[in-house]
C-alpha cells in the first residue's frame, strides 16, 4: 500500500520505518529540510533501539523521505504525526497540527481516489472530528466520508522499545464511522494482525483519542502510586520492592510499571495527564486525583536531593548526577527527572556534574551551564554524593568507581546500584 507520514519526528520515523518493514511503500515528509536529509543519507536523529537498521535497510527504496508535500497526494493513506505540545494549563497547541491537516487536504485535491487521512498524533477528544474535519473538507474541497476519510489510530509505543511495541502490539485501535477507512487500516494492519493477533478495537473517533490518554494517564497514576508507597514504606524500613512483587502477582494489579523511584518522565505521561486535567477544567471538573498524580511525581527529585542531605550539609559539594535521558534506551531528555535533580542541587548551592552513555548528558548539562563528565567515572571522582537517576545497565557495573569519591553517599533513584560495605546507600523508596 502507498502510505504517507506526514511529521518525522519519534512517532513518525518510527512509524514510516517499521509500515516500510511491513511491505508498504512509505514517503515520509516532514518541513525540516535538515531532518529529511538525515534520513535520506540512512540516519535516525535521535536514539531508539532497533531503528537505525530498518531506516538503513528501506530508505531509498520503500522508504522515501520528502519535503514535497505534494507527495502525499500519490498516496492512498497518509498519517498525521506531528507533534501537539503542552501550553498554559496542560492546553495542547494544535496549530502545527492543523496546518499539516490543511497540507494535506491540499495535496490531495479535489479530485481523485479516496485518500484515508489518520491521526496518530495525541489530541483531545472531539478534536480530530470537531477541529481537524472541516479543515480536511475546506483544504481538499472534499466531503469527509466520501471522498476523504478521516480516522484516529493512537499510537502505544514506548522510547527505547517503539520498534517492538509496535511490531509487536498488545492492541490496535482503529478509531473512525466509516467502514472504508476501517477496511483500509486493517488491510495496513494485515500483516501484524495475522502474525501477532493483537486485540483490535474498532471504535469512534473521540473514543480513540480518550484511550489514548486514559492508556497513558493510568500508567502515569499507577506509577505516582507506587512512588507513594514506596515513601511511606522507607519510613518504616519497609522494602517496597518485595512488597510490589507481591502486589504484582495479584492479575487484578500486574507486575508492570510497579517499579518505585525518581518518578516518569518523557514527553507523553505528564503532557497527556495535564492535558486531560485542562480539558476536564474546562467542561467544569475538577480532576483532583489526577493533579495529585501529578504532584507526586513532582515530589520525587526534590525528595533524592532530602535523602542526600540526611547525610550532610551539600552546599559547595560536588555531586555526581548519573543519568541524563528520561529513561535508558534513548537520548531523550523532556520531561527527565534529572532537570528538576540539577536545578534543586543548584538551588542548593551544590556543584553537580552529569553523566549519560548519550549527548543527553551533554545537552542537559548546558542547560544548566554545569559540567558533563566524559564517563561515570569521571563524574564520581572527589564526589561528595552521588544520585542515580537513569536506569542504565552500565550503571549497575560501576563498582569500584565508587571508591573515587570524596565522600561515598549514593542514592539510588532505579535501584540499580548493589549494596557495599564501602558506600553508603540510601534507596529513594526502599
Amino acid at each position: 500500500m502507498d502510505i504517507s507520514v506526514v511529521g518525522c519526528g519519534y512517532v513518525g520515523t518510527t512509524l514510516a520505518a517499521c509500515l516500510a518493514e511491513l511491505g508498504h511503500s512509505v514517503t515520509a515528509v516532514d518541513i525540516d529540510e535538515s531532518v529529511i536529509e538525515r534520513l535520506d543519507a540512512g540516519q535516525t536523529p535521535f536514539v531508539e533501539p532497533g531503528l537505525q537498521p530498518l531506516v538503513e535497510a528501506h530508505v531509498g527504496d520503500r522508504l522515501r523521505p520528502t519535503t514535497d508535500m505534494g507527495a502525499i497526494g500519490e498516496t492512498a493513506v497518509s498519517f498525521l504525526t506531528v507533534q501537539t505540545p503542552a501550553g498554559e494549563a496542560g492546553r495542547i497547541d494544535i496549530d502545527p497540527l492543523t496546518a499539516a491537516c490543511a497540507d494535506v487536504g491540499t495535496a490531495v485535491g479535489r479530485e481523485g481516489d479516496y485518500h484515508l487521512v489518520v491521526v496518530k498524533s495525541t489530541v483531545i477528544p472531539g478534536m480530530a472530528s470537531e477541529t481537524l474535519g472541516p479543515v480536511l473538507e475546506e483544504a481538499s474541497g472534499r466531503e469527509l466520508g466520501s471522498g476523504i476519510g478521516l480516522a484516529v489510530n493512537p499510537e502505544f509505543q514506548s522510547q527505547g522499545s517503539a520498534v517492538d511495541d509496535f511490531m509487536a502490539p498488545d492492541k490496535i485501535v482503529l478509531g473512525t464511522a466509516e467502514d472504508r477507512a476501517v477496511g483500509l487500516l486493517r488491510a495496513l494492519y494485515e500483516p501484524l494482525i495475522s502474525r501477532q493477533d493483537p486485540t483490535v478495537v474498532e471504535t469512534g473517533r473521540r473514543e480513540a483519542a480518550m484511550i489514548k490518554y486514559a492508556n497513558n494517564v493510568f500508567l502515569a497514576a499507577k506509577l505516582s502510586i507506587i512512588n507513594e508507597l514506596g515513601n511511606i514504606a522507607k519510613e518504616h524500613d519497609v522494602d517496597s520492592y518485595q512488597v510490589a512483587a507481591a502486589m504484582g502477582a495479584d492479575d487484578r494489579i500486574s507486575a508492570r510499571f510497579l517499579r518505585s523511584g525518581a518518578g516518569w518522565g518523557g514527553s507523553c505521561f505528564g503532557k497527556d495527564t495535564a492535558a486531560l486535567v485542562g480539558a476536564a477544567a474546562e467542561h467544569g471538573y475538577d480532576a483532583r486525583l489526577l493533579k495529585e498524580v501529578i504532584a507526586t511525581n513532582d515530589r520525587q527529585p526534590e525528595r533524592m536531593v532530602q535523602l542526600l542531605e540526611r547525610h550532610g550539609d551539600i552546599e559547595g559539594s560536588r555531586v555526581a548526577v548519573l543519568g541524563a535521558a528520561f529513561k535508558p534506551g534513548t537520548d531523550d531528555i523532556r520531561g527527565t527527572r534529572a532537570r528538576p535533580v540539577v536545578a534543586t542541587l543548584l538551588e542548593r548551592a551544590a556543584v553537580p556534574v552529569v553523566y549519560d552513555p548519550t549527548t543527553a548528558g551533554d545537552r542537559l548539562a548546558a542547560e544548566f551551564d554545569v559540567q558533563a563528565a566524559e564517563a561515570a567515572e569521571t563524574a564520581l571522582a572527589g564526589a561528595d554524593g552521588a544520585l542515580v537517576v537513569t536506569a542504565w545497565e552500565q550503571f549497575e557495573q560501576l563498582d569500584g568507581a565508587f571508591e573515587r569519591m570524596r565522600t561515598p553517599v549514593v542514592v539510588d533513584g532505579r535501584r540499580v546500584i548493589q549494596h557495599r560495605e564501602d558506600i553508603v546507600y540510601e534507596g529513594l523508596t526502599w
